[in-house]
């Protein structure tokens, strides 16, 4: 376990205020159930036949959420950098083994926070209880998006849509990781940057 980090657990709790306003007793439980881990870079906070145990929030850093297929190609399922949430939810709500991989892309910092405590959180406080509502609300309406891109956009259109929703992310991933997100080899994806280069 790390030593709490005071400025984490702020941003967190700030990360919440900007959904619903928290009291005291609230931001304690808070500075209470979810404890910081730094991981280092290429170190996995999930591997695939492994069972999911903590919900993660972002302080600094990225991370990814992938799967490999049977052929050994990766495919990106999520980015999470700063103030987002990353997780394998149908691994760490059904207790099930996981499909997925998360590893820090850069040396990350997240809270951590257990599936018992989650619980704990829910029936402690009905409040967190409404804000993970919209959390999970909000990550369906994005997984929604995510896949009306994947059966129906171009790789133009999908790349653009990557650097509106991740214009932070741009210098600080590989060419290889944003293909892969995309969908499309590294090789389509220069080609596809150097004819937009062109046209505009």
């Amino acid at each position: 376990m790390e030593h709490k980090d005071e400025t984490a657990v702020k941003s967190l709790i700030d990360f919440f205020g900007k959904i619903i306003s928290l009291k005291d007793e609230e931001k304690q439980i808070i500075n209470e159930f979810f404890q910081p881990r730094l991981y280092r870079r290429r170190q996995y906070l999930l591997q695939e036949g492994d069972s999911c145990r903590h919900l993660n929030f972002v302080v600094r850093g990225c991370l990814r959420m992938y799967n490999t297929d049977e052929k050994g190609n990766i495919h990106i399922i999520q980015f999470a950098a700063e103030n987002n949430w990353i997780a394998d939810l149908g691994s760490l709500y059904n207790h099930t083994l996981s499909s997925f991989n998360i590893e820090a892309l850069e040396d990350t910092m997240v809270l951590q926070i257990g599936f018992q405590h989650l619980t704990e959180l829910y029936t402690q406080t009905p409040k967190f209880n409404r804000i993970f509502r919209v959390l999970i609300e909000n990550a369906y309406i994005i997984l929604q998006e995510r896949l009306l891109q994947s059966i129906s956009y171009s790789a133009q259109e999908r790349y653009l849509s990557f650097t509106a929703t991740y214009p932070h992310l741009l210098n600080r991933l590989p060419q290889t990781q944003i293909a892969s997100y995309l969908g499309i080899t590294p090789e389509f994806l220069s080609k596809l940057k150097t004819e937009m280069l062109k046209n505009s």
